[in-house]
């Protein structure tokens, strides 16, 4: 027998909880199977979820199949009925250490093929699992799951239940155990970061556990935000921005669109002027601040007017990195009830979109190229900077290590250093541990 393979679909707090699974399935000496940690962010994430499965049993014919993930979460007869799957784990199942233990036994019985419970049930995150899953460069560590909002194009709620937070004394204990490995970078993730202490005593704020890590971890060099709500920011994490250069300058924003009437159509809690608003407010507080942003572009109602003010919130915000989806209706939620846009106009401004987030690629590393930047190696000739941009390097550099180096140009999509050029960071280069 064999060990268990395992794939991972979608986010970063998937990638999170595959390293946890892995850690419990090999306690509980499971062999002989594939594992599949699925994605329902679209429809056409449970289309590839599928295709995945279909490929990993033909490539291995006598190993269990094991679907989990929030598409597992949500659709679980839908994979339930697939004939290459044994077993349908969910969210909460597949982070329990006895769920791998059944597993791990000779084949469950039938009544047990199917393992996903109420998530809205549950009240506590498994984030003391693992001490952060990371590569050799960054870590990230979970310490939120789960949302409170509804959303009428998401789904992600009924995969992921209500919002839990991780206690800060656990998160700072769990950082200290990876700055002592190496790690130059951590990155906290969540699936609504800024929703993080909302269910704990006291109530603290996504600021506070911020504030909380820069002093009680002096020796972490990086601390990296993943993706926020900007509505939600509060006066602590704005501080952190002005005051903590160990507080990396880039936040990724949940802004979904720039037209008023899409936005409430989408039930966000935020208008366009609010979003334009954050984005001066913090670059006042920190002017080399950069942002990416989520958008959808063809959302159900969307006109051609209605685009025009998601094209305007790019430049409006001075968005840097975009992330792009294109709208595809997801079973259950409200916006697939409602009048849908045509799929060829859906496509059309999906690709201006991307169009706008090139050029915005292009103007930054253009300022970029010139400048003094550390950068944190991901392999021997990449890293990234404190904004999130690439660096290639015409030498190989220390995986893991933070590299002083002044980039001499860019090809569009990354910036380019010459080897003469770098040299370590004088704050930290120790190999961050594998």
């Amino acid at each position: 027998m064999s060990a268990p393979i395992f794939s991972t679909m979608g986010c970063r707090l998937n990638a999170y909880e595959t390293q946890a699974m892995k850690d419990l399935a090999g306690q509980a000496g499971l062999e002989g199977a594939v594992v599949v940690n699925t994605c329902a962010v679209t429809a056409e994430a449970v289309r590839k979820a599928r295709q995945e499965i279909r490929r990993l049993r033909r490539e291995n014919p006598d190993a269990r199949v094991i679907v989990t993930g929030c598409a597992a979460q949500t659709e679980p007869e839908t994979f339930s009925a697939m004939d290459e799957v044994d077993a349908v784990v969910g969210n909460t199942e597949k982070m329990a250490p006895e769920t791998w233990t059944r597993l791990a036994a000779d084949f469950v019985g039938e009544t047990e093929r199917v393992q996903v419970d109420d998530i809205m049930s549950v009240t506590e995150t498994a984030g003391h699992l693992i001490d952060g899953f990371g590569t050799r460069s960054r870590a990230y560590v979970q310490v939120q799951n789960g949302c409170d909002h509804r959303c009428t194009f998401c789904i992600i709620p009924y995969g992921r239940g209500n919002s839990r937070s991780v206690p800060a004394g656990v998160v700072v204990d769990q950082i200290k155990r990876l700055v002592q490995r190496g790690f130059n970078e951590v990155v906290l993730t969540g699936v609504d970061l800024t929703s993080w202490g909302a269910d704990l005593p006291s109530e603290p704020r996504l600021g506070d556990l911020v504030l909380r890590i820069l002093k009680l971890v002096p020796d972490l060099p990086r601390l990296r935000i993943s993706s926020i709500d900007s509505i939600e920011v509060d006066e602590a994490l704005m501080q952190a921005i002005a005051t903590e250069p160990r507080l990396m300058p880039h936040l990724h924003l949940s802004l979904q669109h720039g037209d008023d009437l899409i936005l409430k159509r989408m039930k966000r809690r935020h208008l366009s002027d609010d979003a334009i608003r954050f984005c001066e407010e913090a670059r006042a507080l920190r002017p080399d601040m950069t942002f990416g942003a989520d958008i959808i572009a063809g959302f159900p109602t969307e006109t051609e007017a209605h685009f025009a003010n998601a094209l305007r919130m790019v430049e409006a915000c001075d968005l840097t990195w975009l992330h792009v989806f294109p709208y595809s209706p997801r079973p259950g939620t409200p916006a697939a009830r409602m009048p849908q846009v045509d799929g060829r106009a859906i496509k059309d401004r999906a690709r201006r979109l991307r169009e706008a987030g090139s050029a915005a690629v292009v103007r930054h590393l253009e300022a970029q190229a010139g400048r003094p930047q550390t950068v944190l190696m991901e392999s021997p000739e990449m890293g990234r900077t404190a904004h999130f941009a690439e660096v290639h390097f015409a030498a190989p550099q220390t995986e893991g290590a933070l590299v002083s180096v002044t980039p001499d140009g860019h090809d569009g999509r990354h910036l380019s250093a010459s080897a003469a050029a770098c040299g370590p960071h004088p704050a930290r280069s120790a190999l961050a541990a594998g």
